[in-house]
C-alpha cells in the first residue's frame, strides 16, 4: 500500500483558458451532430449573453467542479467581467475553491481507486476521495476551523450566504492569501475584489457548515451568527428586479440552477413584471426521465415561466469538459469586452438590513 504522502504527490492541474483558443475547433463542432453541436450553440449563446450588455449574467456551479480543475477557468471569467452573480454548491465555494485560496491542493488519485477499491485504506491515513481525485482530510479540518474562526469574528445576527462568504473574500485579502502575495488566485478572492455576489442556497452543507456548527454549539443561549435562506433569495431576486436582462450559465443542476430559476417567479410574487431568463444554457449529464431537478430541461422551465425558449441550449456533457470550450470560445472571441461589470455586490449592500431584535 503507498503512503499517505506517495498517494498527495500528483495535484490536479487548473486548465487556463487563455493559453488555448478553441474558436476554430467550437465553430467546427456547429457543423457536427450530438453533444459537439449542442455545446458549439450554447457556445455561441454565451457569446450572445455577454455581448448583450444589459443582460445580467448569472453563472450557476453544481457538482465537484473546482476540485476537478475547474478553478482558473472560473476566476478568468469573473475577473473578465464574464460573469455577475454566482449561485453554487457549498462544496464548490468553501471544500473546494476556498480550501485551496489557503494554500492546500487536490491530487489525483490513481485509475485502481476510481471505484472504491482502497476506500478503507483510505479512511486510515485520513484520505478522502471524489471519484478519481484525493483531498487531505487534515488539511480540510483546518479549513473548517477557519470557516468558524472568520464566523467567530462577525456580529452575532442573521446574515445571507453572500453575506459570508464576502468575509471570506475579505479574510483572503486581509491574509496576504492573493496572487500579489505570490498566492494562487480564486473565486471568493476574483469575486470580492469585482463586486460578484456569490450565494450558496445550501450553505450549511459544506465546511462552513461544521464551522457553524462549532459556532453555534458554543454560544447556546448567546447572540449568534446564522444563516438566513430567505435573505439569500430576496437578495437575488432584487437583482433580478434591477436588471431585468438576465442569462443563466448552468454546469449541474440542483439547488444551484432551481435558485437561480425561481427569481423570475419571486419576483413576480412581489408584484414586478419580471421576464423570463432571456438566455439559459444547461450543461448536464442526469436524465430527465425520473422528473429531478438536474436533468429536467430548460423548455420544462419555461413551462413554469422561468426560461424564454428562443436562446436556450441543453448541453448533455460532462462540465469539466463543456464549460472550457463554452467559456473558452466566448474569451478569444472577446465578447465580455464591452462589459463593465454589474457590480452587483454594491447593488445588494444597498439594501435596507433587516431588523434584529
Amino acid at each position: 500500500m503507498p503512503t499517505k504522502k506517495e498517494l498527495l504527490s500528483t495535484p490536479v492541474q487548473h486548465l487556463d483558458i487563455t493559453q488555448h483558443n478553441v474558436v476554430a475547433l467550437v465553430d467546427a463542432m456547429s457543423a457536427m451532430a450530438y453533444s459537439s453541436r449542442d455545446t458549439a450553440r450554447a457556445a455561441s449563446i454565451y457569446d450572445m449573453m455577454l455581448r448583450d450588455t444589459d443582460c445580467g449574467v448569472i453563472l450557476c456551479l453544481a457538482g465537484s467542479l473546482i476540485s476537478a480543475g475547474l478553478q482558473k477557468v472560473i476566476v478568468e471569467m469573473v475577473r473578465s467581467n464574464m460573469v455577475d452573480a454566482i449561485v453554487s454548491t457549498g462544496a464548490n465555494i468553501v471544500d473546494q475553491d476556498f480550501f485551496e485560496a489557503l494554500g492546500y491542493r487536490h491530487y489525483i488519485a490513481g485509475d485502481e481507486y476510481k471505484y472504491g477499491n482502497g476506500d478503507a485504506d483510505l479512511r486510515e491515513m485520513m484520505i478522502d476521495r471524489i471519484y478519481d481525485t484525493f483531498i487531505d482530510e487534515e488539511e480540510l479540518r483546518i479549513c473548517d476551523e477557519t470557516t468558524e474562526k472568520i464566523i467567530n469574528s462577525l456580529e452575532p445576527r442573521p446574515y445571507s450566504s453572500r453575506e459570508i462568504i464576502r468575509e471570506f473574500g475579505a479574510y483572503l485579502k486581509a491574509n496576504g492569501r492573493t496572487p500579489e502575495q505570490g498566492n494562487n488566485d480564486s473565486i471568493i478572492l476574483a469575486a470580492y475584489e469585482k463586486d460578484v455576489p456569490i450565494f450558496c442556497p445550501a450553505f450549511s452543507d459544506c465546511s462552513a457548515g461544521f464551522g457553524f456548527v462549532v459556532h453555534q454549539h458554543a454560544r447556546q443561549g448567546k447572540a449568534m451568527v446564522s444563516i438566513d435562506s430567505a435573505k439569500d433569495f430576496y437578495e437575488l431576486t432584487q437583482l433580478k428586479i434591477a436588471n431585468p436582462t438576465t442569462g443563466l450559465l448552468m454546469m449541474g443542476g440542483g439547488v444551484p440552477k432551481n435558485f437561480a430559476q425561481d427569481i423570475v417567479v419571486a419576483a413576480e410574487v412581489l408584484g414586478v413584471d419580471a421576464s423570463m431568463h432571456k438566455y439559459a444554457i444547461q450543461v448536464t449529464v442526469a436524465d430527465v426521465r425520473d422528473g429531478a431537478l438536474s436533468g429536467s430541461t430548460l423548455k420544462e422551465a419555461s413551462s413554469w415561466g422561468k426560461v424564454d425558449t428562443t436562446y436556450e441550449q441543453m448541453v448533455y456533457a460532462e462540465a469539466t469538459m463543456a464549460l472550457p470550450l463554452i467559456a473558452g470560445y466566448a474569451w478569444h472571441k472577446k465578447a465580455a469586452a464591452a462589459r463593465k461589470g454589474k457590480k452587483w455586490t454594491k447593488v445588494l449592500n444597498s439594501i435596507t438590513e433587516p431588523v434584529v431584535a
